[in-house]
């Protein structure tokens, strides 16, 4: 594990916002457990606090520490999607309410990205995830096209070689949970 990894856990402990790459686009995020922070990312964004946001998780057991039900042949459908995929599960738990939709469902994708699933696995809980823009602004798909506002903004930035990355990321895929099947919603 390198010191990058501890760098960026310490920060999360600290309570910074943070500017990192994940599996889809560049995200600006936080401790999905610290309402303090979760304020600092709507507020940075200038997002609407009625617009939710998505949690990262590093693996399976890190996802039922924060969902009540984890239905297991949903899951392993979810695990063998090609894209990134977001889920939007029913009912979060351990995690507070600015994060949650009004019917208490959470948005959560289990990472693929080598860097920043060593992170959660070293940091132990989930990190929010919201793309790395003003609120609508078009999404970054490089670091280089983050905005110098925005990086002053966030406490503190991965250095991270992007350069090697396709592109054409986007956001990741998102369903929701119906009944006992899975309905893609973007």
């Amino acid at each position: 594990m390198n010191n990058k990894v501890f760098e960026i856990v310490q920060a999360l402990n600290e309570g910074k916002v943070i500017l990192y790459p994940t599996d889809t686009i560049w995200g600006i995020g936080c401790d999905a457990t610290n309402p303090e922070a979760i304020k600092r990312v709507y507020d940075i964004k200038q997002r609407p606090y009625d617009k939710p946001m998505i949690i990262l998780v590093g693996d399976v057991d890190m996802l039922r520490e924060y969902t009540e039900e984890v239905n297991v042949r949903l899951l392993k459908q979810i695990l063998e999607f090609d894209e990134p995929t977001t889920i939007v599960y029913p009912k979060a738990i351990n995690l507070p309410d600015i994060l949650l939709e009004e019917d208490g469902s959470i948005a959560i994708r289990i990472v693929k990205h080598d860097l920043m699933t060593e992170v959660l696995n070293l940091f132990g809980k989930p990190i929010v995830s919201t793309s790395a823009n003003l609120s609508g602004e078009p999404f970054p798909r490089k670091f280089k096209d983050i905005s110098d506002e925005l990086k002053s903004m966030v406490d503190y930035i991965v250095d991270y070689d992007d350069s090697g990355e396709p592109e054409n990321k986007k956001p990741s895929a998102i369903y929701t949970i119906s009944g006992h099947k899975l309905k893609k919603i973007r």
